[in-house]
């Protein structure tokens, strides 16, 4: 085999593992995103649960403005 055949085999080689290892990355970041997601959605059912015992009505006439 040609030195110049196995340089280019090896920086090819050395490409692709980079290319995984990003690819991991973005899945960890991505799974991440997707827990912080399911938190706060437990968290809006948790508060929501919490609002299911208040009479209907109830703040319907809340001044928001400053």
């Amino acid at each position: 085999m040609e030195t110049t055949a196995l340089a280019s085999a090896f920086v090819g080689a050395q490409q692709g593992q980079q290319q995984v290892a990003l690819q991991a990355q973005m899945l960890r970041i991505n799974a991440d995103a997707a827990a912080s997601v399911v938190k706060m959605i437990e968290a809006s059912l948790q508060n929501l649960d919490r609002l299911a015992n208040v009479s209907p009505g109830i703040g319907a006439s809340v001044d928001i403005s400053v």
